[in-house]
């Protein structure tokens, strides 16, 4: 096992033997350091968006001060759920290993197919979203995007 997902491993395993949440570990690198490491922490916090990658990458961009995990790399013990997968690329994480994949993981009981499935359209969503435009909502959002100091994405 490479050095890095060994790391993520002992991670996941501190979690497990901890009862904070399911096996999962993440550690991120930047220029050959390690910046960050998480083990998943959902149980423990009651929080479900304490996943380790989501844990992980609040730790490095508060190390590194910016929401640009450029020049980073994440290990991680499980293939990324949907919600992981989008912050890792809001984030600008430049590459991903994992280990377990989420047929693994499925069949352990934490399956995100129908998460996957509602995203591409192929099942319908049971949570009705609702879309109430409002002019004050467009002015916030002008606010931000017409400040020169402001940097989109």
């Amino acid at each position: 096992m490479d050095h890095y997902m060994q790391m993520a491993w002992e991670e996941a395993q501190k979690g497990v033997n901890s009862g904070d949440g399911g096996p999962f570990g993440a550690v991120i690198i930047k220029d050959g350091e390690v910046i960050a490491s998480a083990h998943n922490e959902v149980v423990k916090s009651n929080d479900p968006t304490a996943h380790a990658e989501m844990l992980s990458i609040r730790k490095a961009s508060a190390y590194l001060k910016s929401f640009s995990l450029e020049g980073c790399t994440l290990y991680v013990t499980g293939e990324p759920c949907p919600m992981c997968f989008s912050a890792i690329h809001w984030a600008h994480i430049d590459k991903v290993y994992y280990c377990n994949t989420k047929n693994d993981a499925a069949r352990i009981g934490f399956d995100d197919q129908f998460i996957t499935e509602v995203i591409l359209g192929k099942k319908e969503d049971p949570i009705p979203f609702i879309h109430t435009p409002d002019e004050q909502c467009n002015v916030l959002f002008s606010q931000w995007y017409d400040d020169p100091k402001k940097t989109p994405y």
